[in-house]
């Protein structure tokens, strides 16, 4: 059971980072916001149920599943198959911007890789974390992982073989 003082806490300490977890998939500040205004209005009506170690999972996980039913509802869930890649144009250097390629890269991963690898590589969380967090076996947690990363390899192969 969750008391005042630990949702207090818990708003504190984990708000920016649940905020960059959703955001980095989402690309939308306002939809962000509300997903994780929304995990937090759950984490007080379910206050009774969550215990009090696991609010961090409990958070990322609801934010997680938020995400996906936001995703769901608004049609932008995108097959990596239906995605065309632009070549780059040489004449612009912000084409270039490492950030801008990783995260587009990111877009292209089936949503699950994609959630792995941020909260994974963004967010610092081990493999049972994850597993946790997303109702995954860690060796699932791997397999996710491993494939993510050969994709976004595999295009910034693509990239570097076209620069």
């Amino acid at each position: 059971m969750i008391d005042t003082k630990e949702y207090n806490n818990a708003v504190r300490e984990y708000t920016r980072n649940l905020f960059r977890y959703v955001f980095k998939s989402l690309r939308d500040e306002e939809a962000s916001n509300d997903i994780v205004q929304d995990c937090f209005l759950k984490l007080w009506n379910e206050k009774e149920k969550v215990n009090n170690l696991k609010i961090k999972y409990w958070l990322f996980a609801t934010a997680h599943n938020t995400m996906i039913n936001y995703l769901k509802k608004s049609s932008k869930m995108v097959s990596i198959d239906s995605v065309l890649y632009d070549e780059p144009h040489a004449n612009s250097k912000s084409d270039f911007d490492v950030k801008e390629i990783l995260e587009k890269s990111l877009d292209t991963l089936p949503t699950i890789q994609k959630t792995i690898i941020l909260l994974r590589d963004l967010e610092g969380y081990n493999y049972q974390e994850i597993g946790e967090i997303l109702s995954l076996s860690e060796a699932q947690v791997k397999v996710y992982l491993f494939r993510g990363r050969q994709k976004i390899k595999d295009l910034l192969k693509h990239l570097h073989a076209v620069l």
